[in-house]
């Protein structure tokens, strides 16, 4: 299927997004102003991406740091004031082209990980915002700490690590309801006063701005999908 990325539709699918997000934030008592957006740029080149920032959206968000770093910096110099997420895992030898890249991290989930930003840190570096990823599926392909595991491990990032958490991310089974994995990062989140919740993707985003979502991570709805 070719892509269809030209200006007008894809201020259209953004315009449809963002109303979409705002109906499903007011349904719940809040400010559309609290959700954020991420474009999920992962696989589409500068010529989808452009629309997008002609129409507006300044959030992204990509997988993988390699193919963020061949497309972000040219776009980034050109338009100042575009915010870039990491949302796939992240393998700690990639960690200082990460540092280099992002504002954000949605994907913190080890111990190994969690210490190579200390390391960092200690070198000079500015660490980005980061989430923790809680595997609230409990999948073993996928990634993220087990939801009994999430208090200990916030707390040791936290008094031990001194790392600032800014929220948790999730990323349901694909064959389970949304809404239960979105519940229960919520309440792992409030006991844990976070503030941040990064769940909902392109078929269940609205759900998630229902239950608190604070960032969707909106691809194929937005992109078109993928060749």
């Amino acid at each position: 299927m070719a892509r269809d990325t030209s200006p007008g539709d894809a201020a259209t699918r953004l315009a449809d997004i963002r109303r979409r997000i705002g109906m499903a934030a007011r349904e719940a008592g809040r400010d559309p102003r609290d959700v954020t957006l991420i474009a999920v740029s992962k696989t589409f080149g500068e010529a989808d991406i452009l629309p997008l920032i002609e129409a507006g959206q300044r959030v992204f968000g990509e997988n993988r740091v390699q193919e963020a770093a061949a497309k972000w910096p040219a776009l980034r110099a050109r338009f100042p004031g575009l915010e870039l997420h990491l949302i796939g895992p992240l393998q700690t030898n990639k960690l200082d082209d990460a540092l280099a890249l992002f504002d954000v991290f949605h994907t913190l989930d080890r111990e190994k990980l969690a210490l190579a930003l200390v390391k960092a840190r200690e070198k000079g570096r500015a660490l980005p915002r980061v989430f923790v990823q809680v595997n609230t599926g409990e999948e073993e392909q996928k990634a993220g700490i087990a939801p009994q595991e999430a208090d200990g491990f916030i707390s040791r990032c936290r008094e031990d690590w001194k790392l600032e958490i800014e929220g948790l991310m999730c990323i349901p089974p694909v064959d389970e309801e949304p809404a239960l994995h979105f519940a229960l990062l919520e309440k792992i989140a409030r006991r844990n006063g976070l503030s941040k919740l990064s769940m909902g993707m392109s078929g269940d985003f609205e759900t998630a701005v229902r239950l608190g979502a604070t960032h969707v991570r909106v691809g194929s709805a937005l992109f078109g999908v993928r060749g």
